[in-house]
């Protein structure tokens, strides 16, 4: 497959059927072009309005991300723990 066509079904999948870190990062995203166009409203300078929008844009996956998951952050994994339980979490990046 070629770039493009792995990146129309990518945005295929995102508008039919989106997962749950899409519809947070598109949350996201908006927030930094309305949060960009108040900065811009309100005539700060270019630096500082762009570094206030991403800033407002990551405050806003951060709150949107915890409201839907219940938790700021997963645990850390256990892998190396001995006495593990059934239903402890575990990382799956961690070797």
């Amino acid at each position: 497959m070629g770039l493009l066509s792995e990146l129309k079904a990518d945005v295929v999948g995102f508008v039919r059927d989106p997962t749950d870190e899409q519809k947070l990062l598109f949350l996201a995203v908006i927030a930094m072009a309305i949060s960009d166009r108040f900065f811009y409203w309100v005539d700060f300078p270019i630096v500082v309005r762009t570094t206030a929008a991403v800033g407002v844009g990551f405050i806003v996956l951060f709150v949107a991300s915890y409201l839907y998951t219940g938790s700021f952050v997963p645990p850390d994994g256990n892998v190396d723990d001995e006495n593990e339980e059934d239903d402890a979490y575990v990382d799956e990046l961690d070797p």
